[in-house]
């Protein structure tokens, strides 16, 4: 709306200033350059004097032009002003907001390095209704987030202030993915010491950095390599499971996923069976596999019975399994 007011001042103040230039030229008869100034100074009411005697018509159309081109001029200056204005306003408001949003977060996901592994990451956290904050120091990209309506901090991810603006304290995970190595080795220890609790998983692009990484606190490592490798030869030997998984991981209007639930001690199912826990019998997920202790169970039987600290391997609709883990958390 501001801008359409803004484009029908310049186009109206166009105009009075054509129409000033042509009236002179043709009633007074004078060359443009002396057109354009009287013009210039009439509309500007600055009080100078005229260019040249004018005749009566001349004074009739100056003082048309003053009336007209005054009001038109006050109207450009005025939404021009606003335009700056509001514009303003709107970044500072916008900002404040975010900053509250974030500051009011728990249990959410920091993703540190919006490049060509974060894009995916916030990607797959807003496909599967995660809470997140991204962290890039470019510009551009930050530019990109906030046209998206994404929550972010502009700034170094290896910073304890950025870290903390992200409100690190209450957040459930980092996600490591800056630009090299020892940037993410860096963040990795930063995120650990302001909070010893949270789950840190980062990129690593040499093998030897993994164990570096696991060091410093990582609670898991990715190497893009070694996944590409693996993702190459799985095309080979079996394409129609990997074909299922990218249908499954690719799908827009039905997010499917590998979800785990952990038995918590209040938990409603705790101690009961797989049968008794009504699991095996609801829509919209599979349980394929139950973790107890440092093993797993694949295909888990209805008699299995659930303790806490089990962990519940489903496969299924995002928003299904969400609900259960609601229930059965």
């Amino acid at each position: 709306m501001m801008t359409r007011r803004l484009l029908i001042a310049s186009i109206l103040m166009i105009i009075v200033f054509l129409s000033g230039i042509c009236g002179y030229m043709i009633i007074e008869g004078w060359d443009f350059l002396d057109s354009l100034y009287m013009t210039v100074i009439t509309i500007s009411t600055v009080g100078f004097r005229e260019v040249k005697s004018l005749t009566p018509q001349g004074r009739i159309f100056t003082i048309l032009l003053i009336m007209f081109g005054m009001g038109i001029l006050l109207f450009g200056i005025s939404t021009f002003t606003a335009f700056l204005i509001e514009g303003e306003l709107n970044v500072i408001f916008r900002r404040r907001k975010m900053v509250k949003n974030i500051s009011g977060l728990t249990e959410h996901y920091i993703v540190c390095g919006i490049g060509r592994t974060g894009v995916h990451i916030i990607d797959e956290l807003y496909k599967t209704g995660r809470s997140f904050v991204a962290i890039d120091n470019n510009e551009e990209v930050c530019r990109e987030l906030d046209n998206k309506g994404i929550l972010y901090i502009k700034g170094d991810a290896t910073h304890s202030s950025v870290l903390k603006a992200a409100n690190v304290e209450h957040a459930r995970g980092v996600l490591c993915s800056l630009t090299n190595d020892a940037e993410n080795l860096l963040l990795i220890l930063t995120a650990r010491v302001l909070n010893p609790k949270i789950r840190i998983i980062a990129k690593a692009e040499e093998e030897e950095s993994e164990n570096k990484m696991r060091r410093a606190g990582a609670d898991g490592v990715i190497l893009p390599l070694f996944i590409g490798g693996l993702r190459m030869a799985s095309e080979m030997i079996r394409p129609k499971v990997v074909t299922f998984l990218d249908e499954m991981l690719k799908g827009h209007e039905e997010v499917f996923r590998v979800e785990d639930i952990t038995i918590g001690d209040n938990s409603h199912i705790n101690g009961m069976t797989l049968k008794e826990s009504g699991l095996l019998g609801k829509k919209g997920f599979t349980v394929v596999g139950i973790r107890k202790g440092g093993r797993y169970i694949f295909n888990p039987s209805e008699e299995e019975r659930l303790e806490t600290g089990d962990t519940l391997i489903l496969i299924g609709e995002t928003k299904d399994i969400g609900e259960i883990k609601k229930f059965a958390g």
